[in-house]
């Protein structure tokens, strides 16, 4: 048991001016965290106690399903990103150590950066000492603070410049091992959230600058999120970066031509919206839309139908490490126009040798036969056909999924939804274990890479999450297992030897049925109290003192709840006892 006297709560009635989001406010109001800076935030006690349950739960499900704990450094030397095969994409989310001393810096000083994640790490421990297959599969994780350099940190914990972070590193002798660990890490993942109270949908992702064959984001629905889900009914989610649909179907015949192509002009038509517009009056779904990128310092086009944008993420299954939007000085060599007159019709793009490739979205046979760019000023080419007219390298999908497209498993419409990622699994294959040399030897003496997958939990940011998921008007509703007490007993009259005695014996009554107790103590007016047992939100309250205690009764409240229930003193230890087995039979109570 913890008297309030004891410990250090600092509540707040108001928020904080940079508070923008509900979970954010009420990390501050209810004394969780204290801003430092930008990014920024010290743990307060209660604060503290949440994020250490958390990585309890979160350490018990890694280790059911195998996992082996241990800690790598946070300071990395240069040269193992240098090394590594995502350098020149991490490099610009990562801070650089300055010298030590008087910050003076030779050219044979060591170069160190603070740690985002443990790949560049973790693969050369185990290349060091795992040689043969006798001694796979393995799984390493720690739980331990990261960098990363944002440039807009929000949100309180969601978006910030140093967290707690629980990543994991599988290592295999196959394939099929692989996905077991990967499925291993699904199961546990699962079982943690659960535990935490969260609700939360894994949806299929995209692999982003980790790399890999596949991944899995485990999502928590909330208006604040910075992420989109894609869904159905039926089953099928993923973040939009990587959301289909059945928009094109299968076994779609390629449209025939229906005319030659033939010029006309569009002076100061440049968008799409103006080409709908009157005099032209050609509709978005019937235009080609025509962007140019820079893959890797060299350019590519992009076409979609005019109606579609394209989804960037996507670009990354074409290979390329790094790509980025072309700017106007870049094009008009390229193409011969400006943007707003761009199109693929093949003999049209003043420099085509200098392209990387052309790839179309497969929504653009729906248009069959359309309206695109002529490559000159002012002009655009009509009676397009897209088999016969435009130059091609591959077709892929490339565009941006749209609320109600039918479920690619389904039919259904799809609906979105805007969530917060918690936690990402991968499976990243032999990316990193190529790269770092981590082979091991078969049965055959035959050498081969180790196989491996990456699994990472946003220790902080899921306590803000649980915040977000679980508040109402008056304060947070912790679930039962991540609170940072679980039973407050409330003496409203603290200077009454009777009253504390009984406070005393209600809260040594929780205990002894397990749960985490702490005895509000202080000299504070019943109203002041009851308004800060409802914003920290500790699940269940027990009230003693006043006119309850001279009918031999107390007052039990769950924190979820609208109902008083008054109970004789006498049957405090049963009571309290069964609540408290009712509160650890729940996740989210």
């Amino acid at each position: 048991m913890k008297k309030w006297s004891q410990t250090f709560i600092p509540t707040l009635k108001e928020s904080p001016a940079d508070a923008e989001i509900a979970s954010h406010k009420l990390l501050l109001r209810a004394g969780l965290v204290r801003k430092l800076g930008g990014g920024l935030y010290t743990f307060m006690p209660s604060g503290l106690r949440v994020l250490q349950k958390i990585m309890a739960i979160c350490r018990e499900e890694m280790d059911r399903e195998g996992g082996i704990e241990l800690a790598m450094p946070h300071v990395h030397p240069v040269e193992n990103w240098q090394k590594g095969p995502r350098w020149a994409a991490a490099r610009e989310i990562m801070y650089r150590v300055d010298h030590a001393g008087d910050g003076k810096r030779s050219s044979r000083d060591p170069e160190f950066v603070l740690g985002p994640t443990h790949e560049e790490v973790i693969t050369p421990l185990v290349k060091s000492e795992i040689t043969s297959y006798r001694d796979l599969p393995k799984n390493f994780y720690q739980i331990t603070t990261k960098f990363r350099n944002e440039i807009r940190p929000r949100y309180g914990l969601m978006r910030a410049r140093e967290f707690i972070m629980k990543d994991a590193y599988s290592f295999d002798a196959t394939d099929d091992g692989a996905i077991e660990s990967y499925n291993r890490m699904k199961r546990a993942y699962t079982a943690f959230f659960t535990r935490c109270g969260l609700k939360t949908i894994p949806v299929e992702a995209d692999t982003g600058v980790m790399g890999g064959s596949f991944s899995h984001e485990f999502m928590v629905p909330a208006p604040v999120g910075d992420d989109d889900i894609v869904y159905s009914d039926a089953g099928y989610s993923a973040n939009r970066e990587k959301a289909t649909s059945a928009l094109v179907p299968a076994d779609l015949a390629d449209a025939a031509p229906v005319g030659v192509v033939e010029e006309f002009a569009t002076p100061g038509a440049v968008t799409i919206a103006a080409l709908a517009a009157a005099p032209y009056g050609v509709p978005a779904e019937a235009q080609f839309k025509t962007l140019v990128f820079m893959g890797d310092g060299k350019p590519f086009l992009v076409v979609v139908r005019g109606c579609d944008d394209v989804e960037e993420a996507k670009l990354g299954s074409l290979g390329f490490q790094l790509w980025r939007a072309a700017t106007s000085e870049e094009i008009e060599p390229l193409m011969g126009a400006k943007p707003g007159s761009l199109g693929t019709v093949r003999g049209t793009i003043k420099n085509p040798d200098a392209l990387a490739g052309i790839f179309a979205d497969h929504a653009i046979r729906l248009i069959g036969n359309g309206t695109t760019g002529a490559n000159q000023d002012g002009f655009h080419l009509r009676n397009v056909n897209v088999v016969r007219d435009l130059a091609v390298t591959r077709f892929g999908d490339f565009r941006r999924v749209r609320e109600g497209e039918p479920c690619p498993k389904s039919g259904e419409p799809l609906k979105l939804v805007r969530a917060i990622e918690v936690g990402h699994i991968f499976k990243l294959g032999t990316k990193y274990s190529e790269k770092f040399d981590a082979v091991y030897t078969d049965d055959k003496k035959q050498s081969h890479p180790m196989v491996m997958g990456c699994y990472g939990i946003g220790i902080s940011r899921t306590l803000q999450a649980v915040i977000e998921q679980s508040n109402d008007a008056d304060g947070i509703l912790w679930p039962w297992h991540v609170a940072p007490w679980q039973v407050l007993v409330v003496n409203l009259d603290p200077q009454d030897e009777t009253a504390s005695g009984v406070a005393a014996q209600l809260a040594a009554a929780a205990e002894a049925a397990g749960a985490d107790v702490l005895l509000d103590d202080r000299a504070e007016r019943p109203g002041v109290k009851f308004k800060d047992a409802d914003l920290i939100g500790i699940p269940l309250r027990l009230t003693v003192g006043g006119k309850g205690l001279k009918e031999g009764i107390f007052e039990l409240k769950w924190r979820r709840g609208k109902d008083v229930q008054k109970v004789p003193l006498a049957e405090a230890d049963r009571a309290i006892a069964e609540a408290v087995r009712q509160g650890a039979g729940t996740a989210g109570s």
